[in-house]
């Protein structure tokens, strides 16, 4: 397909887009993975429960605050300077909002969960809706400006923040108020940052003319509201009815797991809403841009996902001790969901980013009802139980979202399931040599070597399987991406951008 001059443009800009957000993200992952560890063995798993339980409000308070700010500045794009600047007042509003009424909820929560704790954790985090309120409308200008170099870097200073003040706490022995400093001080460096680099103005909304504005927000709002329902709700089962312990092991064992899709498919997910809707009207760009990304997602996540299955119980003993083998169970299970929520990351961000948000939002609702009842009936077998509940519905209420996007596209299933078949071919073979190795291995102990020869075994079989069956897609892929970025490099000297926003 022949793509035209402002298509490649628009290509050399995600590229760079992601290229700077995948630099500055995997220098800091490195440092997190390690921390982790590190962190790891020096708290319990109640302490991380205790954290947790927390977190499910906080949260939550938190997505409440954003209210769609950001994304109907991304996607409205004929917004005046006066509406940014009344909405950025309403953002600062939520946030004061937020601080009082999460003061006046700590005691009742600490109450609910029989967790004394809790109320200190809440009231001292509350600080951070009104901090992070001064970045929602300059993050989301950023945003659609296409400046992701500069997010990417503001993104790396947040992360090594966080980092450097989680583990002095740990070494200091302040227990679980480690992971609530680290939190913090992450939320107070990106405001800061972003603030610093885009600030804009305030002014007294007027609600009646910001009527469109609104409902669009509140339509995100609403969405972000009932997916954090459904994607925390297997916490506050786990907490409520399994106790610290297993709340802690489940935690652990979302955190390992979800790395593939929140440090890889997110380096995409991103970028996308901005690129997305700067092609809002252009149904075949789109079309090309879900196919292309939907194939580069996979080829990374699922086989990610995949090898973390076939390796849990190798894994969890050498990496993070004995005392987590209650991780191991769930740890599989959701490297299953993972794989097949990768891929899918992306879907909801297209609707939204076109102006379909309210569909996003009646299908989040529905899933706010179903995904928690399925939790509580798989909590009977524990936090296995509660992991395989995401195995089982997630693909449910998939559906309608990408039965969605294909109308909203064009894109057919034929072309989707091409995109995603050469990591699923190769994703088999890594299985198939990965359950010989183990078998090979089988009277071996659990060791780092033999950790070592697992994951090898499982790139080299996953690479020579692409290589043998999808060689000429792979070395088209690697080539356009290269040429895209090289091409970028060697722009002209204004932007390099196909959409020059507007001043605001």
């Amino acid at each position: 397909m022949t793509i035209p001059a402002s298509g490649r443009s628009l290509d050399r800009s995600m590229a760079r887009a992601v290229a700077w957000n995948a630099s500055a993200r995997w220098a800091s992952q490195i440092l997190s993975w390690v921390s982790t560890i590190i962190v790891a063995r020096r708290l319990t798993p109640a302490d991380y429960g205790l954290v947790g339980m927390a977190g499910l409000y906080l949260n939550l308070a938190l997505l409440v605050s954003q209210a769609g700010i950001g994304n109907t500045i991304i996607a409205l794009r004929d917004l005046t300077r006066r509406q940014i600047a009344e909405l950025n007042t309403v953002a600062i509003l939520l946030g004061l909002g937020l601080v009082g009424s999460s003061c006046s909820l700590a005691l009742p929560l600490a109450r609910f969960f029989s967790t004394p704790p809790l109320f200190g954790i809440i009231l001292v985090s509350s600080a951070m809706y009104l901090i992070n309120a001064f970045q929602i409308v300059p993050k989301a200008l950023l945003q659609r400006d296409l400046r992701f170099k500069l997010l990417a870097l503001i993104d790396t200073l947040r992360a090594f923040s966080q980092i450097f003040i989680t583990v002095l706490f740990v070494f200091l022995k302040f227990g679980y108020w480690s992971l609530v400093a680290g939190y913090m001080m992450s939320t107070l460096t990106g405001s800061f940052m972003t603030f610093l680099c885009r600030r804009h103005g305030f002014a007294f909304p007027n609600f009646q003319q910001l009527s469109r504005e609104l409902k669009f927000s509140r339509a995100v709002m609403l969405s972000n509201l009932a997916w954090y329902t459904y994607d925390n709700a297997d916490f506050g089962v786990a907490g409520r009815v399994l106790g610290e312990v297993p709340l802690g092991n489940y935690t652990v064992a979302w955190t390992i797991s979800s790395a593939p899709v929140e440090k890889i498919a997110n380096l995409v997910a991103n970028v996308t809403p901005s690129f997305f809707s700067a092609l809002q009207s252009d149904k075949p760009e789109l079309r090309r841009y879900l196919a292309r990304l939907t194939e580069i997602l996979s080829l990374v996540t699922i086989p990610a996902s995949i090898g973390l299955v076939l390796v849990a119980d190798y894994l969890v003993p050498v990496l993070l001790g004995p005392k987590w083998y209650g991780v191991i169970g769930p740890l599989r299970l959701l490297g299953v969901f993972v794989a097949a929520r990768s891929i899918a990351t992306i879907l909801p961000n297209l609707l939204i980013a076109i102006g379909d948000a309210s569909f996003v939002m009646w299908v989040s609702i529905c899933a706010a009802i179903i995904m928690p009842i399925a939790f509580l009936i798989g909590s009977r077998w524990g936090t296995s139980g509660i992991a395989g509940a995401w195995v089982i519905a997630y693909p449910l209420i998939t559906i309608p979202t990408y039965y969605r996007v294909m109308k909203k596209t064009g894109l057919s299933w034929k072309e989707y399931a091409s995109a995603i078949a050469p990591a699923l071919t190769a994703s088999g073979m890594m299985v198939c040599v990965l359950l010989l190795v183990r078998l090979l291995l089988r009277s071996q102990p659990h060791s780092l070597l033999v950790l070592s020869i697992l994951i090898t075994a499982g790139g080299m079989s996953y690479v020579g399987g692409l290589l043998a069956f999808y060689r000429q897609r792979v070395t088209s892929i690697l080539k356009t991406t290269r040429g895209m970025l090289q091409r970028g490099k060697m722009g002209d000297s204004g932007s390099g951008l196909l959409y020059e926003p507007k001043s605001v």
